[in-house]
């Protein structure tokens, strides 16, 4: 009997252990874990009934410090609001809060970085940075990427941290069913970008 209570006990332990393996969040940063609890939840996940059962997880690109990068920001405070094009009829409505500027591989870039006039409730300090990089359509959504970022991202001194590696897609790329802002062309980094949410294999 003692032995029969004993392995009951140990198997117990074992398939608890197991759970909570299973339910352990997917990813190597916070960014990866919030990305993959967002997209396997079937209420906040912005893929197809199919791609959701299928889901195992987004590619990323590996994690690479390079691609944190301190930007100057040059704030464009008399922009005006104006019309967003989007991959559907729906017109979305942003103004032009700055400009970054940043070195990556020896190389100057600029980007463009938007706000929305009219932010929903608890994103008021986000701001919107769309970008194409020389991955697009191979290794990355051929669409363009956008990169999390907020106001609190801003330093004293008149810069901005980036972190193309919580850069991520929109998601046109999971599903027809999304009105997504289209990327400028102006927006184009000449550079590989690997960092960030990787394409999606539909």
């Amino acid at each position: 009997m003692k032995r029969f209570i004993i392995a009951l006990l140990v198997s117990q332990i074992c398939f608890s252990c197991s759970g909570q393996e299973k339910r352990k969040p997917i990813g190597e940063t916070e960014f990866q874990k919030e990305m993959n609890a967002k997209f396997k939840d079937a209420s906040t996940s912005p893929l197809t009934k199919k791609g959701l059962k299928e889901f195992k997880g987004l590619d990323f690109f590996p994690v690479n410090d390079k691609f944190k990068v301190v930007a100057k920001l040059t704030k464009t405070p008399e922009a005006k609001i104006f019309n967003f094009p989007t991959t559907t009829s729906r017109i979305a409505k942003y103004k032009k809060y700055g400009v970054i500027s940043f070195t990556l591989d020896g190389k100057e870039f600029e980007l463009d970085i938007y706000k929305s006039p009219n932010p929903t409730p608890g994103y008021r300090d986000y701001l919107f940075l769309p970008f194409l990089d020389k991955t697009n359509g191979k290794t990355s959504y051929r669409g363009g990427r956008f990169v999390e970022i907020t106001t609190k991202d801003e330093q004293s001194d008149g810069t901005i941290i980036v972190d193309f590696n919580k850069a991520y897609n929109p998601y046109c790329a999971y599903s027809d069913r999304y009105s997504c802002p289209i990327t400028p062309r102006d927006n184009s980094l000449d550079i590989a970008i690997e960092a960030g949410v990787m394409a999606y294999k539909k």
